[in-house]
């Protein structure tokens, strides 16, 4: 699906760019009876190639294409075309004419083409950076030098037009630091930064989250909120991993690891997710915000501790079906599980309080027999004064 949706993706491209091709050749008016490679004036005195022909009758492709690739945008043309106009490669640019346009050949047919990094887009010429809610716009133009006799020029100037349009590609940057308030990650969407954070709640009501490193109870429910922060409401959000490690490194390979979610379903049976606005059974991927909860536990080993880890991926507002995970598709979950565009947030340390009722037990079992002793002996010390002072009362009654 990701693949077809790809597909789909660069042909829209490629015909919004070549949409903006202005090329125009003249040919000759007697021989410009098809409508798709040549336009007559509306006086019918004159004609020209439509873009993409050449040649006097217009029946030469030039084969223009236009490439928008995720890191570079190329356009390339024949070279026949640009020797039927009698321009040399020497005089093709960009409109920073440092940028110049090179000659290659591919299967055996020689191209001039013109290609370069979208570092390089602005340092190039091209114009200032369109963009809207859903796209980025590149313009571009390759141009060629007049070419000078004398102190006139015969031949025309080649100038093409060109344009890239972008859905929003995901790309993800490094994570922040951990911290104990909050994890935030920004995942890079061509030139826009969409933030995601990650926060610990009190409870169910999601209204107060913990301001300093959790404490929490063996059993009692962990309250976990990943949302968009900036753009809000804008972006589908899916949580695809979750686990749990007890060190602060999200792939150390020391000490346990225990997993909560996987290709966006449960793996551990007390996870479940929480509507957002209703506050009851919800779903993964439906909106910018995924909140679930799980129990506590800790580590069978020291220290009790742990730090939690999640991966995110961000969804076009309108690809609700690939965000949302089918938990009882294996295929699908495999599908998912290949997406490189995943980011990453940690939090913790989240502290595990237990109570130490082992040695309370103990501490009874030693005082109970040191208590018994004390208060029998308490009682024989009375019962030996009171018989002490009963016998003194007897021996003083005999002697009178």
């Amino acid at each position: 699906m990701i693949l077809i949706s790809l597909k789909l993706i660069v042909l829209l491209v490629l015909l919004l760019g070549l949409s903006r091709l202005h090329v125009e050749g003249m040919c000759s008016v007697e021989h410009c009876t098809n409508g798709t490679r040549c336009v007559l004036s509306q006086d019918r005195m004159s004609c020209r190639c439509a873009v993409g022909y050449y040649a006097e009758h217009c029946d030469k492709n030039a084969h223009i294409k236009v490439m928008c690739g995720r890191d570079y945008i190329t356009i390339r043309v024949v070279e026949d075309f640009f020797q039927y106009h009698n321009v040399p490669l020497e005089s093709l640019h960009l409109p920073n004419k440092s940028c110049r346009a090179q000659r290659e050949v591919i299967d055996g047919v020689p191209y001039y083409m013109s290609r370069i990094s979208k570092e390089k887009y602005l340092t190039c010429g091209g114009r200032p950076l369109e963009q809207n809610f859903t796209h980025m716009f590149y313009s571009l133009s390759l141009l060629s030098e007049p070419q000078v006799n004398g102190n006139i020029i015969r031949e025309p100037v080649i100038r093409m037009e060109y344009k890239c349009v972008y859905p929003y590609i995901r790309r993800v940057s490094l994570p922040f630091p951990v911290v104990p308030l909050s994890s935030e990650t920004v995942m890079r969407v061509d030139d826009l930064d969409a933030t995601i954070q990650m926060m610990l709640y009190t409870d169910r009501s999601y209204s107060k989250a913990f301001s300093s490193a959790p404490t929490i109870e063996l059993r009692d429910k962990v309250y976990v909120e990943v949302t968009v922060t900036e753009p809000t409401d804008f972006f589908l959000l899916r949580v695809n991993e979750c686990w749990a490690t007890q060190s602060a490194q999200p792939n150390t390979t020391e000490g346990s690891i225990h997993t909560l979610l996987q290709n966006g379903c449960v793996n551990d049976h007390t996870v479940s997710f929480i509507n957002v606005s209703a506050g009851h059974s919800g779903r993964n991927g439906e909106t910018s915000t995924v909140r679930y909860s799980f129990d506590m536990f800790r580590f069978t080993a020291e220290p009790h501790q742990l730090y939690l880890h999640c991966t995110v991926q961000l969804c076009e507002p309108d690809d609700h079906k690939s965000c949302t995970p089918i938990c009882n598709s294996i295929s699908k979950r495999e599908a998912v599980r290949a997406d490189p565009a995943l980011g990453l947030l940690s939090y913790g340390p989240i502290r595990i309080e237990i109570p130490d009722r082992t040695q309370s037990s103990v501490l009874a079992v030693v005082l109970l027999p040191v208590a018994a002793v004390w208060t029998v002996g308490f009682f024989l010390i009375i019962l030996i004064t009171v018989a002490k002072a009963g016998s003194r009362r007897l021996t003083a009654t005999e002697e009178h």
